[in-house]
């Protein structure tokens, strides 16, 4: 099995076809643009049509519908090497775009892909990336919108990409997701960033301490010094 560019429709396999068209679909009529469900403006990702653009995405599929855990295993160590190595585009600006795609287009039972992203997500955000899981009915809620369910997909998928500063709400869970995401980016981070962190880290066990807070309309977000 091998991850191919998107861009380059001619070196994927007969079979795996439809699976990028498929996902192509769902990337151009969804993921490029905006949803009143989503809480806030813009495209549900911002990524993914830059990403496209500079054919920074490679996608692969895994076709067997009871795949076995010790083979998904493997390809997702194989992804966890692989993805640091992905060529960087138009200079190495461009490597926050780069997302490496496995799909399942014949699985039905997704506790295996939930099972997967709980078991190595730790390992990818110890290398600066995100390990996402991707199934229909994924009922992981939006970060602006609770209501909203942005990981509800079309199709089965696990997708590896860069870490950003805007992923620290996600990572503030866990000590070490915490620490892999300082060392990545500080002291680049923004100052509400800073502050929410260190209220993290400083606040009582019951307390509860908001990843995102109202800020005056003339503070910038840069970050810049």
């Amino acid at each position: 099995m091998q991850w191919v560019s998107l861009g380059d429709t001619g070196s994927s396999c007969p079979a795996a076809r439809s699976t990028v068209a498929a996902f192509r679909s769902w990337a151009d009529s969804y993921l490029t643009q905006p949803s009143d469900e989503l809480g806030r403006d813009g495209p549900v990702c911002p990524y993914v049509k830059p990403s496209l653009r500079r054919d920074l995405m490679w996608l692969a599929q895994v076709p067997a519908a009871e795949p076995r855990p010790m083979w998904v295993r493997a390809i997702i160590r194989d992804a966890l090497e692989l993805y640091p190595e992905l060529p960087t585009g138009n200079g190495s600006s461009s490597s926050v775009l780069r997302a490496l795609i496995t799909v399942f287009p014949n699985l039905h039972d997704y506790t295996l892909i939930d099972e997967m992203h709980q078991e190595f997500k730790s390992n990818f955000v110890e290398r600066g990336a995100m390990f996402g899981q991707f199934y229909p009915g994924c009922a992981q809620p939006g970060l602006w919108n609770k209501d909203f369910r942005p990981l509800d997909a079309p199709l089965p998928m696990l997708v590896v990409r860069s870490m950003m500063t805007t992923d620290f709400p996600f990572l503030l869970d866990r000590p070490e997701w915490a620490d892999a995401y300082v060392r990545k980016f500080a002291p680049t981070l923004p100052a509400h960033v800073r502050s929410v962190m260190v209220g993290r880290l400083t606040s009582r066990p019951a307390s509860w301490v908001p990843a995102y807070e109202a800020r005056p309309a003339d503070e910038s977000c840069s970050t810049s010094s």
